[in-house]
Order: C-alpha cells, then sequence, then structure tokens
C-alpha cells in the first residue's frame, strides 16, 4: 500500500502513486481535471485535512535560545554582579530590587525578543520557496507551504520541486537528487514509466523515474505532475532529521588522524569560542548586531575599568559603599536596551519592506540597502512591465505585419492587423525628412494664425500604426500566405506558453514567458495556436532543447503530421540565429544567405530595434531520415536552418520607471540596465526610461563611447581596460549571467556597493557577488530567490527604490537611538566619575544618584524613548543624499562627537544642579554614610539626589525629541514646512515617542513625593525650589543641543554625511543625472498593472528637463 502516516493524517492510496496511473490518482482525488486543477474549496478541504506543507521541527525561534540570549546581556552580568554584592553586604532593600529589576527585565526583553524573532520567522517564510500550481483554471504562484496533495504542480530548470510529485507530462525533465539517494548525476523522469506491478521494496526510490521528490533540483527540462505527498509524508520527510544537522565550520575537526597530534586541541578550542561567541551574541547575527554586541561587552570592559578607578581613589578600602559605588559606575555605562531596540527595529523594517512588495530573506540585507550605490537591473519586467505583445512581424518576400490597437496583451481577438512593404533604412530617413519639412511648412502657413501645429515625436512617427490605425503604405490583413504560416507555426510550436478563453470569467488567461505568451497570443490571431496544431492538425512534438542563456535561443524538434517528416524550429536572438542560417525565406522568396541579405537582415533589426521593440529570429529546417532515439547534440540540430523571419515585441516600461530613476539619481546612486535584448532595443528603452540621454552630443566622446556596450564588447575588454573607462556603461545589451559577474567586480574596484538583480538558474553567482542580490518573486527560479538577500514581490525596478528607502530610513533611526542610549550612558559616567570627588564625614564618596535610580533611568526611563526613535519615519531628504559609507558604518564621526559632546554637556549640568543644592544654597554638608540610608544629617545631600534624578530623567527624555534629526532644529525639523510652528505637530507625529517622553517626565514626581519608596528605594527625599533647576538645566541642554546644531549647519562640520549628490549649478563631462534627460512617454494608456503612478511622481512635478 502506498501510504504514509508520518504525523497529520495518513495520506494512503490502493498502490503507490508511482504504480498509479493518472486517471487512477485523478478519481482518488475525486475525478480531478488535470487542465483546472483544484478548486478552491477542495483546496480548503484538502489542507484542513493534510495540514500544511512543512517539515516538523524545522529550523525557528528557540525560546530557550532567546532566554540564554537575554540572561547573557551584557547588562544582566553587571546586574548580577551588584545583586550578589547587595545581598553580600546585607543590604536586602537594594538587592530585593535589584532582583525584581533583573527578573523583570529578562522576562521584558524575552517577551519583546521572541515575539520580535517569531514575526521574522514568518516576514522570512514569505521568501521561501514558491510552487506554481493551477488552481480553478488559474495558475498561481504559492508559498510552497500551502502546497495540498491533489494540486497540479509546474516545474522548470532551476525550481526546487515543492512536494513528492507523480510526473503526467515532461520535456526532457531531469532533477538532481543527490539530497535523497547521493547519486551526483540527475535522474531523467519518464511518465509512463513501466514497473510490472514490482513492489515498494522491489524499486528503489532512485529508481521511481515517474516520481519528482521534495527539496530535489530540476536541472533540465520542464514538466507537470500531481501532488501526491507532502510534508512529513515526503521522502525528505522520512529522513528530515538528517536535513536539520548543521555543518561545521573549517578546522573544529576532533580527528587526530586527519588533522594532526594537535587537531582535537585546536577544533576543541574553536568549538569552545564558537559556543562561547554564539552565546554572548559575538559571532552569531548580522554585522550590526555583532558589531553592537561587541561594543557592549567593551562598555563591560570600561565598567570594571572604572570600578577599579573606583577603587583606586578610595586607596582600594573596598568596603560594601566603596563596593556599591562601582557597581553603580559600570550600571551607568551599559546601554541595557541596545539589542532589544535593535532586533524590534529589525522586524518593523521587514514589516514595512513587506508593504512595499520586499521580503527580506536576509537581514544583513535591512543594514546594507542604504548604502548602495549603484543598481544593476534586468530590462524584461523589472523596468518595463512584462506584459509584452507583437507589434510587427518582418516575414522576407511579403513585408510587414503590424498590430494596432491592442490594448490587452493577453487577447488575440482585439486588435487590427495590417500589413505594409518593408523599407530600407535610407527610407526612412527619406520620409522623416519628408514629414518634417511637411511640418515646417504647416507651422509656417500657421504662424500667422498664432495656431502652430504639435510636431510629432521620434517613437510617435515611428509607431504611428499602433497610434493611428493604417499608416501610407500600407493595407489591412487580407488572408493567409504560406511564409506567414511558417512563421506562425514556428512562434506556436517552439514555444512553452499557452493561451485560453476562461469562458466563466470571459476573459483570455495565459501562463508561460512574457515574450513566449505575445509570440503564442500572436500565433493564435490566425488561429494557429500551439494547442490547435497539436490536437486538431496533428504535429507531434518529440524532443526539446530549452532555452539557453548562454546561446540565447530555444528549439523543439516536432513530427508533421501528414508527411511525417521531422521538423525543427528554432527562436532566439538575431545574431545567434543568423549565424546558423544558410537561407532566407520559403517558396519563391528563398534566397541563400549572403553577406549582402544578411546585412539587409540586421538593418530590418535595426529599423524595429530603434523603435524600442525586442527583436526574435524564427528559423527551421527539415531533418533528413528518422529522428535518432538518443539524444542528439545541440549545434547538429540548430545548423543549416532557413530564416521565417523577425518579430518585433513591445514591451512598454512601467509608468513609475523613470520616477524611480530620477529619484535614484537625486539619492546620489547610479543604475545600469543589463539586459539581453539587442542594442538598438536595450537603447531605446534605456533612453524612454531616463537611464542614458536622448542626446549624446552633449556628451564628451569618452563618455558617450562608455554609456552603451554590448556583453561582447564588454567581455573583451581587461579589467584595466575597464577601470580606465570614464564611465561604466549604464547600458549592457546582449547580457550574460558572467557578464553581470565582471560588472560587480568593477563596481567593486571602483569603491561602489552594488545591488544586482537576477530571475534565472546561471544569475545566482552574480546575485552572490553583489553587496545586495534581488531576486524576482513573480518570474525568479528557486535556485536565484536562494542566493538573493532580499525578493521583490512585483519584481518592479520602483520597489527597489522604496526598499533603498526603507533601508536608508532603518539606518537613520539605528543611529538615533544609539547616539540616544550612549549619551545617556556617557552623561551618567560623568556625574558618577566627577562625583568621587564628593566625600562624607568619613572620606568616603557620596553618590550623586543612587544605584536604584541608575537602574531605574537605565531601564525605564532611556528604554521606552530609544523604540520610539527607532519608529521615526523617515525625514524629509531621505531620498536626496548620498549613500551612507558601509565603512564606517552607525558609528560615524558625527556620532561619535554627538555623543561626547551632549553626554558632557548632561552630565556636567546634573553635576551642577547637585553643586548648587549643597553647596551654593546648602552648608555643604554631605552627611554620614548616606549612601546606606536616610538620617538627618543626610537632608541636603537626599534633596540633591533628587533635583539630580528628576533633571537627568528629564534632560534623557527631552534629548530623544532632540535626536529625532540629527542636523535639524527640533522646532524646524523639516526645512520645507509652512507651518510657522511645526514643534508640536512635528513631535505629535512619532506617537509612541511622543507619549514615551510625557509619561516619562510625568513619572518622575511620584518617584520623588512617594514616602518611604523615596528615601528607602531611591536615597531621595521630597523638594521644592529644586525643581527651578531641573528645568532650567533643561533649557540650557535644549540651547546647548540647538547651538551645536546650528554650528554643525552653519560651519559645514559633518557636512559630508547630508551633501546633496547632485549640487544645482554643477556641470560637466561626468554629468549624468539620469532621469532628468527628458520627459519621455511610454505608449501604455494605463499605469504599470493598472497601479496608480508612486509617490516619486508626484514629487518630479517639480523637477526640470535637462535635456
Amino acid at each position: 500500500m502506498g501510504t504514509s502516516d508520518k504525523g497529520g493524517t495518513t495520506q494512503q492510496y490502493d498502490q503507490h502513486p508511482y504504480l498509479l496511473s493518472v486517471d487512477q490518482l485523478a478519481s482518488h482525488y475525486g475525478g480531478l481535471n488535470v487542465e483546472q486543477g483544484l478548486s478552491p474549496t477542495q483546496v480548503n478541504e484538502f489542507r484542513s485535512r493534510y495540514g500544511e506543507n512543512k517539515l516538523e521541527g524545522e529550523a525557528g525561534v528557540k525560546w530557550y535560545a532567546v532566554l540564554f540570549k537575554q540572561i547573557s546581556n551584557a547588562m544582566i552580568l553587571v546586574l548580577l554582579l551588584a545583586l550578589a554584592l547587595s545581598f553580600g553586604v546585607n543590604d536586602y532593600v537594594e538587592g530585593g530590587v535589584i532582583t525584581a529589576v533583573v527578573v523583570g527585565n529578562v522576562l521584558v526583553g524575552f517577551y519583546q525578543e521572541f515575539q520580535a524573532e517569531k514575526k521574522m520567522d514568518a516576514l522570512r517564510a514569505l521568501s521561501s520557496p514558491t510552487a506554481n500550481v493551477l488552481r480553478n483554471g488559474n495558475l498561481e504562484a504559492i508559498p510552497a507551504v500551502e502546497l495540498v496533495p491533489g494540486d497540479i504542480v509546474t516545474i522548470k530548470t532551476g525550481d526546487t520541486v515543492p512536494a513528492d510529485l507523480r510526473i503526467f507530462e515532461s520535456m526532457n525533465l531531469e532533477c538532481d537528487e543527490k539530497i535523497l539517494t547521493g547519486e551526483a548525476i540527475p535522474v531523467a523522469k519518464v511518465p509512463d514509466a513501466e514497473f510490472d506491478g514490482k513492489s515498494e521494496l522491489e524499486v528503489g526510490v532512485g529508481d521511481r523515474i515517474n516520481l519528482a521528490y521534495a527539496s530535489s533540483t530540476v536541472t533540465k527540462g520542464r514538466g507537470r505532475g500531481i501532488c501526491v505527498f507532502t510534508g512529513m509524508h515526503t521522502e525528505i520527510g522520512k529522513i528530515a532529521s538528517s536535513m536539520q544537522g548543521s555543518t561545521r565550520k573549517a578546522n573544529r575537526s576532533m580527528s587526530r588522524t586527519k588533522h594532526g597530534r594537535l587537531q582535537p586541541v585546536k577544533g576543541a578550542s574553536l568549538r569552545t569560542w564558537d559556543a562561547v561567541g554564539k552565546f554572548l551574541g559575538l559571532t552569531h547575527g548580522t554585522p550590526l548586531q555583532i558589531k553592537l554586541s561587541k561594543l557592549a561587552y567593551m562598555l563591560f570592559g570600561c565598567a570594571i575599568l572604572l570600578a577599579i578607578i573606583v577603587f583606586a581613589v578610595h586607596k582600594f578600602d573596598v568596603t560594601s559603599e566603596v563596593a556599591i559605588y562601582a557597581i553603580s559606575t559600570g550600571i551607568a555605562i551599559i546601554p541595557e536596551s541596545l539589542i532589544a531596540v535593535l532586533t524590534i527595529t529589525f522586524v518593523t523594517g521587514m514589516a514595512a519592506m513587506r508593504k512595499r512588495q520586499v521580503l527580506t530573506r536576509k537581514l544583513s540585507a535591512l543594514e546594507a540597502l542604504g548604502g548602495i550605490t549603484n543598481i544593476c537591473s534586468d530590462k524584461t519586467g523589472t523596468l518595463t512591465q512584462g506584459l509584452m505583445t507583437v507589434r510587427k512581424a518582418w516575414v522576407p518576400g511579403v513585408g510587414i505585419y503590424t498590430v494596432s490597437n491592442s490594448e490587452d496583451p493577453s487577447n488575440p481577438t482585439q486588435g487590427q492587423i495590417s500589413v505594409g512593404p518593408a523599407k530600407s533604412k535610407a527610407e526612412m530617413d527619406a520620409e522623416k525628412e519628408e514629414r518634417e519639412k511637411h511640418f515646417d511648412t504647416l507651422r509656417s502657413g500657421a504662424a500667422l494664425k498664432f495656431d502652430l501645429p504639435a510636431k510629432p515625436s521620434e517613437k510617435q512617427g515611428a509607431t504611428a500604426a499602433y497610434e493611428g490605425g493604417l499608416g501610407p503604405d500600407s493595407k489591412e490583413y487580407d488572408g493567409m500566405v504560406p511564409e506567414l504560416e511558417t512563421l506562425l507555426r514556428t512562434a506556436a510550436l517552439c514555444n512553452l506558453a499557452t493561451v485560453r478563453l476562461n469562458e466563466q470569467a470571459g476573459k483570455w488567461q495565459t501562463t508561460g514567458d512574457p515574450t513566449e505568451v505575445a509570440l503564442q497570443v500572436f500565433a493564435h490571431r490566425f488561429d494557429k495556436g500551439k494547442k490547435l496544431l497539436e490536437k486538431e492538425d496533428g504535429w507531434a512534438q518529440i524532443f526539446e532543447y530549452p532555452f539557453d542563456s548562454t546561446v540565447k535561443r530555444m528549439s523543439v524538434v516536432y513530427r508533421a503530421p501528414n508527411t511525417r517528416e521531422v521538423m525543427i524550429f528554432t527562436k532566439g536572438a538575431v545574431e545567434r540565429i543568423l549565424d546558423l542560417c544558410d537561407d532566407v525565406g520559403i517558396g519563391s522568396e528563398k534566397r541563400q544567405m549572403t553577406d549582402t541579405v544578411k546585412e539587409s537582415i540586421y538593418e530590418q533589426m535595426s529599423l524595429l530595434a530603434d523603435q524600442g521593440l525586442r527583436v526574435l529570429a524564427l528559423a527551421a529546417k527539415t531533418w533528413d531520415g528518422p529522428f535518432p532515439k538518443h539524444d542528439v547534440p545541440r549545434d547538429k540540430i540548430e545548423s543549416n536552418l532557413t530564416l521565417l523571419g523577425l518579430c518585433g515585441l513591445y514591451d512598454p516600461p512601467r509608468l513609475e520607471t523613470k520616477d524611480a530613476v530620477r529619484e535614484c539619481t537625486n539619492a546620489g546612486i547610479k543604475v545600469h540596465m543589463l539586459t539581453g535584448d539587442h542594442p538598438g532595443t536595450a537603447t531605446a528603452i534605456g533612453k524612454e526610461v531616463g537611464i542614458i540621454p536622448r542626446d549624446f552630443s552633449t556628451l564628451s566622446i569618452d563618455v558617450a563611447d562608455s554609456l552603451v556596450k554590448t556583453a561582447a564588447e564588454f567581455d573583451a575588454m581587461t579589467d584595466e581596460e575597464i577601470d580606465a573607462m570614464p564611465e561604466l556603461p549604464l547600458v549592457i545589451a546582449r547580457c550574460a549571467p558572467n557578464t553581470k559577474t565582471r560588472m560587480i567586480a568593477a563596481l567593486h574596484r571602483r569603491k561602489a556597493y552594488a545591488a544586482m538583480t537576477g530571475d534565472g538558474v546561471n544569475d545566482g553567482p552574480s546575485l552572490q557577488a553583489s553587496d545586495v542580490g534581488i531576486a524576482m518573486g513573480m518570474g525568479g527560479s528557486d535556485v536565484a530567490k536562494g542566493a538573493s538577500d532580499i525578493v521583490l514581490t512585483d519584481d518592479n525596478f520602483a520597489s527597489i527604490v522604496n526598499a533603498i528607502e526603507e533601508g536608508r530610513r532603518m539606518f537613520d533611526n539605528i543611529q538615533k537611538f544609539v547616539l540616544h542610549l550612549l549619551t545617556s550612558n556617557v552623561g551618567e559616567v560623568v556625574l558618577l566619575v566627577l562625583g568621587l570627588a564628593f566625600r562624607d564625614s568619613t572620606g568616603y564618596s557620596v553618590f550623586p544618584l543612587s544605584p536604584l535610580q541608575i537602574l531605574w533611568i537605565n531601564m525605564l526611563t532611556s528604554g521606552p524613548p530609544a523604540f520610539g526613535l527607532g519608529l521615526e519615519k523617515a525625514v524629509y531628504n531621505i531620498m536626496q543624499r548620498p549613500p551612507h559609507n558601509t565603512r564606517t558604518g552607525v558609528f560615524s564621526w558625527q556620532i561619535i562627537t554627538d555623543m561626547i559632546v551632549y553626554g558632557l554637556l548632561m552630565g556636567i549640568l546634573t553635576l551642577l544642579t547637585f553643586v548648587i543644592v549643597v553647596f551654593g544654597v546648602g552648608d555643604g554638608n554631605l552627611g554620614h554614610e548616606c549612601n546606606r540610608g536616610y538620617s538627618e544629617s543626610c537632608e541636603l545631600v537626599f534633596r540633591a539626589r533628587a533635583a539630580v534624578f528628576a533633571e537627568l530623567t528629564w534632560l534623557i527624555l527631552i534629548s530623544a525629541w532632540e535626536i529625532k534629526s540629527i542636523r535639524r532644529s527640533m522646532f524646524r525639523l523639516d526645512p520645507h514646512s509652512t507651518s510657522r510652528f511645526p514643534l508640536f505637530k512635528d513631535l505629535y507625529a512619532n506617537k509612541f515617542l511622543f507619549y514615551a517622553v510625557a509619561l516619562g517626565s510625568l513619572v518622575v514626581f511620584p518617584c520623588v513625593y512617594i514616602p518611604g519608596f523615596n528615601t528607602t528605594v531611591f536615597k531621595q527625599k521630597p523638594i521644592t525650589w529644586e525643581w527651578a533647576l531641573s528645568l532650567g538645566a533643561v533649557v540650557l541642554f535644549v540651547a546647548g543641543m540647538e547651538i551645536w546644531k546650528g554650528c554643525k549647519r552653519r560651519f559645514g562640520w559633518f557636512a559630508d554625511d547630508e551633501k546633496d549628490p547632485n549640487p544645482s549649478g554643477r556641470r560637466g563631462p561626468l554629468d549624468l543625472r539620469q532621469g532628468f534627460f527628458s520627459f519621455a512617454r511610454t505608449l501604455s494608456r494605463t499605469t504599470s498593472f493598472g497601479k496608480a503612478t508612486s509617490r516619486a511622481s508626484e514629487r518630479s512635478g517639480r523637477d526640470v528637463s535637462l535635456a
């Protein structure tokens, strides 16, 4: 019996699925239609019955790991020392309070971080492998975890098989199953394999060649199958424990025989370091998390140093009072909330990116996004809409067929078809000149009427048939000719896309690559679709050579219905196809492929490409004799072809792309387009979206020559020649995977920080080589997603810009809360170290702040505002300044200097308040053992402590509002605001921070006035006139911070952090302001996918064209 009972409901069959036919499996699932898939009702039923498609015990957040992380916090270690010391000297009140603080801090931190980690896991799961399933007649991409038994799943090269599938349709399908069988050779899948009734014990897992197994990788071909086992029921689920082991780092082996006698010692030492480092957060996490963990433990070292200083001042006479003072100083220097705030900031950042169509796979990407200086983007589907239509088709000896007035790229019944003569470039230029003369005549005649006609653009002239129906020399399509029929047959059969009319929904539905969909729709316009040719006419596929990005072509082998001849159909890049052709055209129009003929074909290709059309060549040949059963080398198949024609496909740029490119320029980011298209097509689209200027004459010759390159030209250059270029290419056409890798290397040699997009299997190396790898969520392979750092759910270039903006916002906020926390620590340390000078009658130093006051301030005062700063919205100029320096990271010189200046100011003001209360107004009596408890002699000290406590609390809280901007005044955070006094509006914009500051300020009063609690716990007394000192210090502190910020703005200190990357008035040979070259318009009538334009387009209305 074919069963699997690992967890959940048993998935059971009469026989194992590899022994069942497709009809038997369909019957098992209630008459499943393999052309329609499951209905929504069936999906819900099966999901509730079988559960999710995931392995038990998959890596996720572990509560005990989070708890240990909280306990290993540097702050907790210091508090545990203070706790032990307090009980050691019989100070049970202080010891009890510190115990409560430790337990409370650990529990609160554990709850916050555990929830954050769980949310992070959920967000990460969204970018996990996907499955392409057929449900209710629609092909959908869903997370693999949502797959259910009975689903019809489509797999192709580069996909990770999402569950165990019974393959019923395949074309050259091979899977790498070494994860299951250990065999390195991919296994070819045979849907109709016969097993002669052999049982499961007689046929091993690797021999069930009509099954594709979960977690295996498709190395070749494509196929469809019925999902038969999911989750723990799969073969990989049965050995899940072996999948969950972690691999050890290098040199961790304990084997003496393999690595020498000392290896056990070396291995044990490194394993111990790994364990300790992971426990302390020093070797585990993102670079920023590790850096901040190191900072925390460095500060822990400083705390020990400060304790030694305290002991030294007291000549190492370490009494309980001296020890407690030393612990207090140590507590003051450590920002206990740092790592927790960072984790929560990461989670909120991931959630914000999810809303903006970006999934984060690696936390390190959140830190890296804000530092990106260059984006290398694909064209199709990213800069463009990915909704291709065949606009023009050149058929040798017949002319050019044009499709016009077609709004829906999926509907073959929409639009008009016309045919006209194929013209040479000289004829086109002559017509263009004639149009311009005609326009000049009209303008001269209309000048007296002050009614000047609008001049048509090049784009409008080139696509007049599309915009206005028939051209002057065109006529309506009047019937099929053999030359067109052969071209359409090739377009339909050398194609994996499907086109069908959903009669229930009343609309046309397509599946497959946008390029192939466009060709299939074009064939359907003439009733020559693939399904009709195969099922009604009788064409039978024998073999397939899938599209390969290295050769840029695809071929299929078919048997003709009547003559039984074997035909080869090929499509691909024009240059790659022409070199394989011996002839062009068929019948009476057939000509030998001479250099002159080839030149004329290239001219037609250029004319189409210059209109922004992606040009593909289609060719065919008849195979001599029967086709061999074994694989025939590809180069033998793709040779001696006959060129049948060219197809020009138009993929309109997304309307938001040009605004996004302009926004990149404002942000100091350069955009490069790396595409597989013809140079003419790439150049036209590059100009349309503003990546390159329309007029190169304004640039120096060497710069103009460097802007557009083909992959062949770029790859032929040495690294030295590439480095000598004044500008790296902004457009690379006919791009191959290795070209992308070389481009990333060239950018790195120029100290650039680069992002790279990719979707194919071969894009893995370039995605990994880039600083931020960006995979396409809709059309990307699982291999590309696995190699990426982030995934775009809408494949939209504008989403990359959104991600960069979000990355910059997060980086800003991390800097802000780090500055806020460390400023308060510096202020406390200054106060306590200088406070060593205050000696009582016994010669011991008197605390300006008691240990529990310090704990209160660090735990309850500093923490909430820091969380609030982590939630700050993007500042007004977030995308009008250069990327941050990735080498210095968060701790720039501006942040370090600000921390010292603000901390000193805070420490000195609080120290002065203590001095004024005790020595100015008071008589200077520091009492007797005032660190231990209250007595009449300690009245003055306790009042001074209350004033300092209130003041320091308010200074820390008000500093959070000031740090909302590192350079701008708190009273006008946005210089473009039209409000006369926007302070309250700006402060209330972040409600969490506003209420954290407001409530924190009010909590001071009960702490000062509650009887018993004030004297016993905080060692302070109620105050009266001293409130004026605390309030006055707040005013001075705000004034000091404002003066410091004003000096930074006035004298340009640290201005490089926020300088305008595109200062006005600057012009030069390298002034390539992308997105500002012109106001080019696309030919699409609606926004991309029907969406509204981005917020960037709203801002761009003020921008002025420079072309």
